[in-house]
């Protein structure tokens, strides 16, 4: 019988499900269709975004000079964020096939699609994908430390965490050592859900 905290985690994630279909449903509304993990929009659509692009010389010249100063500085970030992306994909790469982990797929947490927004001049694009990378990045690396987790240390904790991940609910309790020493190989390799 599932526990209390068990049927929370799964109203959760369906409610997840839930908004990312009504997310979907923005396909019609703002008349664009993706094949291929390409973002197609209707001609007619594609004239009006043009209209609302703000001019490069625009944009730049209404740019606040506090954020035109800081801008080196979020752009810094982008070198440890490539040598953290090399250095978690070689130790899944590596790793996980040896702990029998599925791999994570990185396509399904870094995307790529401002770029077909006709609303957007280059510099904003450029701006949307460096997001895009940087916190598609943390969901990759988190999904991957999750997994991780699970494998070596697949015990919830005592105090109350902000953020779960998604393996989080295959965790056996705090305290409960008789269910950790008898279920422990099976919590460690309870992947099945990704199948």
């Amino acid at each position: 019988m599932p526990t209390q905290l068990e049927v929370l985690l799964e109203k959760m994630k369906a409610l997840e499900n839930e908004l990312i279909d009504e997310l979907q449903k923005q396909q019609e509304d703002f008349s664009y269709e993706i094949t291929k993990r390409r973002v197609y929009f209707e001609e007619n659509v594609i004239i009006r975004h043009k209209e609302y692009a703000k001019q490069l010389f625009r944009y730049i010249s209404d740019a606040k000079i506090k954020h035109i100063l800081t801008t080196p500085f979020i752009w810094i970030c982008i070198v440890p964020m490539a040598l953290m992306d090399i250095t978690i994909s070689l130790y899944q790469a590596i790793c996980f096939p040896i702990y029998g982990i599925p791999k994570v797929k990185r396509q399904d947490y870094i995307v790529f699609d401002r770029q077909y927004l006709n609303y957007l001049n280059m510099i904003e694009k450029i701006n949307c994908a460096y997001c895009s990378y940087v916190n598609g990045l943390f969901g990759y690396f988190q999904e991957i430390a999750g997994r991780t987790e699970q494998f070596w240390c697949p015990i919830k904790h005592a105090r109350r965490i902000k953020n779960l991940h998604s393996r989080y609910q295959k965790f056996i309790d705090y305290g409960d050592a008789k269910t950790y020493r008898d279920n422990i190989e099976e919590a460690r390799h309870d992947f099945k859900d990704l199948e």
